[in-house]
């Protein structure tokens, strides 16, 4: 690969990163006012109900993008621009039949899919199933043309869209659904305070009533989804229109001979399959865990289930929303890399290959691991900061410090995944998924069972998986190529740099709680403005340390997102 189009790799990764980043700032701004609204009982249906689409979406639709990409770069890459387009309009038949009948299997089975209320809330992702399968194949086919431009706006809109009509939803269907906000061990300890008796009855009816509050609440969320869905839709068919002439052109001059539709179906169902199965049990890992969660817990041990639905709701909205921002960047990665790696195989260049991996890893490296220390550093300020209910601050807080080791885990195995899906090894990633899922769900069903561990079980389970698949991953990657990878500054540079920042954090947001506590009263106002001054020191702290043991130069920095500005800061201060 040429000196450009090793630039042009970062360039188109670092804006799908950015991209991917705000939209998941904007995920969490949303969040934090929906859970207000719901609670964490509502994120609770709405987390298991969104499990279980994800399944369906990712047998129907969901992988369309990656083998897209995957399939027309590699033709692209021969000039055989007839063919790349059959494949394009192929794959849109074949999205919508799939996404058909993944949209009538999540309607109608969604009392055997899912259980209690989240069944309730699962029949209302059914439409978004149908769709996003056109909207994944638009941005493979712009993902081959190698510009992130197109998917990055797309996410954009798609998430704006999503947090508008998540919150107005929410707020509308809470409404409509008559009962009022409130929480049962304050209502029922006001009936004891004025000396009436609270009856178990009693009590069951203000459950029940607080959870259909949940669950309407929760159905506007799932309506956000699949509003912002149709919007990302209409934005890349505007893309696609336009720049049409500029595709038929190409087509115009390619005098090969066209592909049959069956060969154009078999190519895509050769090559989708396996990427489906493989990121389907890669994913299938949190629907088997919100399952059997529920199963053991509820049937088994015959906990409430709105009790469960709260400790989920604190896992799965809180928790793992926060560690999704870094990720981001990895899934960025992974989609840029893709087509590079389908076309370096198709021209036989190996060591090219290898060499754009472990840049992508370096650069990953340097993001995540930071960012999985700050996490565990700063857990509790954190999520104070987006989270600040009181009720369940402490397990949030401390589900985020277990969980935040699995960024580095869930970074490499991403990239590994997309590695190996564009090195044709595409059965490599189904067999390390599925031994790591079995793993992982024989243990979590003997933690649930045998100890008294709940939402600390699936942080465990969670580890273990993301650990798994890294490790698995990064096994069957070094069979395949030589890995010119430099452990010590892709793995241990940055997570010496990270591990003094933690400190420096840590200490400093504690020393400034201590020193304004008797300036700034609220204890909200007090979180942000420590934690924020400490990570903005931990920023400079990290980028010091790393710098002069190192462990990154002004070229690494560069391929970061918004790698100028971060130059430009870095030099005023002297850093480089």
């Amino acid at each position: 690969m040429s000196e450009d189009s090793k630039k042009n790799l970062f360039k188109q990764a670092g804006i799908l990163a950015v991209a991917g980043i705000i939209s998941r700032i904007i995920g969490f701004l949303y969040r934090s006012p929906l859970t207000g609204i719901i609670g964490d009982e509502g994120n609770g249906y709405y987390g298991m109900a969104y499990q279980a689409y994800i399944i369906v979406l990712m047998i129907s639709a969901y992988s369309i993008p990656s083998a897209i990409s995957k399939i027309i770069s590699g033709k692209l890459a021969l000039n055989e621009y007839k063919n790349a387009h059959k494949i394009f309009k192929c794959a849109l038949i074949y999205v919508a039949i799939m996404g058909g009948i993944g949209s009538l299997i999540l309607f109608f089975g969604a009392r055997i899919i899912a259980n209690g209320n989240s069944a309730i809330v699962l029949r209302f992702f059914a439409p978004t199933v149908f769709l996003f399968g056109f909207l994944g194949v638009l941005r493979g086919y712009f993902q081959a043309h190698r510009t992130m431009i197109p998917t990055s706006i797309s996410q954009l809109l798609e998430q704006i869209l999503n947090a508008v009509i998540s919150v107005g939803g929410a707020i509308y269907l809470v409404n409509i659904s008559g009962v009022p906000k409130m929480a049962v061990p304050e209502v029922c300890t006001d009936f004891g305070a004025m000396g009436y008796s609270v009856s178990a009855g009693t009590r069951l009816i203000v459950t029940a009533l607080l959870s259909k509050r949940a669950v309407y609440g929760a159905i506007g969320s799932s309506l956000g989804t699949g509003a912002g869905v149709v919007s990302a839709l209409i934005f890349m068919i505007i893309v696609y229109l336009t720049n049409r002439n500029k595709f038929s052109e190409k087509i115009a001059s390619d005098k090969g001979v066209e592909l049959s539709n069956a060969d154009a179906f078999k190519l895509i169902i050769t090559v989708v399959t396996p990427i489906i199965l493989s990121t389907c049990i890669y994913n299938l890992s949190s629907f088997l865990n919100a399952r059997f969660f529920n199963y053991v817990l509820i049937d088994l041990k015959h906990f409430d289930e709105k009790y469960v639905a709260q400790i989920y709701g604190i896992f799965s909205g809180k928790a793992i929303v926060m560690t999704s921002i870094p990720i981001a960047f990895a899934s960025a990665a992974a989609a840029a890399v893709m087509p590079e790696i389908s076309t370096a195989f198709a021209k036989g260049d190996k060591k090219d290959a290898a060499g754009t991996i472990a840049g992508v890893m370096r650069v990953m490296m340097m993001i995540s691991i930071p960012c999985a220390v700050g996490f565990f550093a700063l857990a509790r300020p954190v999520m104070m900061i987006l989270f600040p209910y009181r009720e369940s601050l402490n397990e949030a807080s401390f589900y985020l410090a277990l969980v935040a080791i699995t960024v580095v885990f869930y970074s490499v195995s991403t990239v590994s995944n997309a590695v190996l899906q564009g090195m044709g090894r595409l059965k490599a990633p189904v067999t390390n998924a599925s031994i790591a899922l079995v793993i992982q769900t024989v243990v979590l069903l003997l933690l649930l069972i045998f100890t008294n561990l709940r939402g600390e079980a699936l942080c465990i389970v969670t580890i273990i998986y993301s650990f798994l698949m890294c490790l698995f991953n990064n096994i069957s990657m070094k069979k395949g190529m030589d890995m010119p990878i430099d452990v010590k500054k892709t793995y241990v540079l940055p997570s010496v740099a990270s591990a003094v920042m933690g400190i420096a954090a840590f200490a400093l947001y504690n020393a400034l709680s201590a020193l304004l506590a008797t300036i700034i009263t609220r204890p909200y106002f007090l979180n942000l403005i420590c934690a924020g001054i400490s990570i903005l020191v931990a920023i400079f702290v990290y980028f010091a340390v790393l710098i002069k043991i190192g462990g990154a130069a002004r070229e690494d920095i560069l391929k970061f997102p918004k790698g100028r500005s971060l130059v430009r800061a870095l030099e005023k201060i002297r850093l480089l």
